[in-house]
Formats: C-alpha cells, structure tokens, sequence
C-alpha cells in the first residue's frame, strides 16, 4: 500500500506541465512579433507585375493624372506618361475598340491604371496571378462609393463589346479588338450598375463598397495630394485592424488547456 498522499488543491503543477506553460508563454512574444511582421509587409509594397518598380519611392517627374503618387510610388516616370497613351506599349489596349472613348470616360480608365500602377497601397489585396506577364495582381480592393458611381456616371454612354477586359480579345493584330461575334453596345447595357463596372470590368480587380471617401475604410482612385494620400490609412485598416481570428497568438493561447490536460 503506497504511503503517497494525495496532491492537495492548489497544489504545483507536476513538472511536465509547468514546462509546458513555460514554453507557451516563451513563444508567444516571437509568434506575436512575427504575425506582426507579416502585417507589415502588406504595407509601403509594390506588387511583382509587369512594369512596376521593386519597391516605392519618391518620383518628382510622375505626368499628368498619375501625379498624386510623385511622393511615393511604384511606376516610373515613363510608366506614367505611357498610362495616358492610347494603345500605349504598357499593354497594347486600345480604349476605342468600339469607338472614340469620351474623354469624361478615359480619365477614368487613365485614373485606375495610375492607381495601379502607382499606388504603394494596395498590398493587402495582392493575390498570384494566372498569367504569363505577371506574378501578381490585386483583387477586391474596396473602392470608394463616389469613385465607383463616378465611374460608371462619366461611362455610361460609352461604347464596349465585353465584360471582361482582362480576357478573350482578339489580339491578332497585336492590339485588342472585339471577338467575333461580340456586339458593341453602351456601358449601361453591359454594365447595368456601377458595381458591376467596378467589379467585372477588371475581373474581380476591385469591389464596391458603401464606404465613402474619407472614411478610412475604401481605397481612393482620385484624392487631393496636398493632404496627404488617404489610401495609407486604409490599407493599414486592412492589414493591421482586419487580423484573423485564428492568428497564430490566438492558436497557441487555444492550445493552452489542451497541453494542461494532456500532462495533468
């Protein structure tokens, strides 16, 4: 008959555990860190595509639309210039495969390629891309209300003949032109809302939102660079003030009880 007494109430956890508590409460600075590190990383970024720069930087010669970056960004002066080229070499698209573009129109289209190819704020949204001519793209960037519904307002009497015009041109020529049998109608019959022109024109590149400019929750196409660029507060939102609940600190303090009863 063993002598042993029992473990009072309150008493020392046995070795095993406490060293199991230990060790816990050791790694969970350096998981907090690192998640933190990984959020930061989404932020000041240029994403791998096809003529952006490796990372953000002052570029005081930025022309014409794209100048609100000039502060920091990730296109090239000669990018810039080339963002309001008609099938400029950047990517050989001709914004009048249907047509003259209206000028109200085309400055949007000029404004979402300085966007993104400008823009050091869109890393919580770069995703990997599918295609030959780059690594990433960015996909559900919420947009601003104003900047979507100006968008489609300024375009709705444009002329286009797909949904899609990140795919299924003909590129025979060398510049896209519509697919056989593709009729050109107006914007308002291809894209009946401007939520539908925001997020099918480029794929799934943007999203509308029911944000408004200024609220620190949507992305700004278009912005008055004397106050600052408002799309660094909204991409530290999404980077720092979205954190997943599952988190590797949220993971290692849900392991915690199930250590203590393994090794009681």
């Amino acid at each position: 008959m063993s002598c042993a007494r029992p473990t009072a109430p309150g008493a020392q956890l046995p070795p095993r555990a406490m060293a199991a508590v230990l060790a816990l409460l050791v790694a969970w600075p350096a998981a907090t860190a690192a998640v933190t590190v990984t959020r930061d990383s989404l932020l000041n970024v240029c994403m791998d595509a096809k003529h952006h720069k490796t990372e953000p930087g002052p570029e005081g010669q930025l022309y014409g639309q794209c100048v609100l970056w000039k502060d920091n960004a990730c296109c090239t002066a000669n990018t810039s210039l080339e963002a309001h080229q008609d099938q400029s070499y950047l990517y050989n698209f001709n914004w009048d495969h249907c047509g003259a573009m209206p000028e109200k129109c085309k400055r949007h289209f000029i404004q979402d390629t300085c966007l993104y190819e400008c823009s050091p704020n869109l890393g919580p949204w770069i995703d990997q891309a599918d295609t030959s001519w780059r690594k990433e793209r960015i996909r559900d960037v919420p947009l601003c209300q104003e900047d979507c519904e100006q968008w489609w307002e300024d375009c709705q009497d444009a002329v286009t003949c797909k949904v899609n015009w990140h795919k299924g041109w003909n590129w025979t020529t060398g510049t896209n032109q519509c697919p056989k049998g593709a009729m050109c109608q107006k914007f308002k019959f291809v894209f009946p809302t401007a939520a539908a022109l925001c997020e099918q024109v480029w794929s799934g590149s943007y999203r509308y939102t029911s944000h408004h400019r200024g609220s620190g929750r949507c992305i700004q196409m278009w912005f008055d660079p004397a106050q600052g660029n408002p799309n660094v507060a909204v991409a530290q939102y999404y980077a720092h003030g979205n954190a997943p609940p599952n988190s590797l600190p949220s993971i290692l303090l849900s392991l915690l009880p199930l250590t203590l009863l393994a090794l009681l």
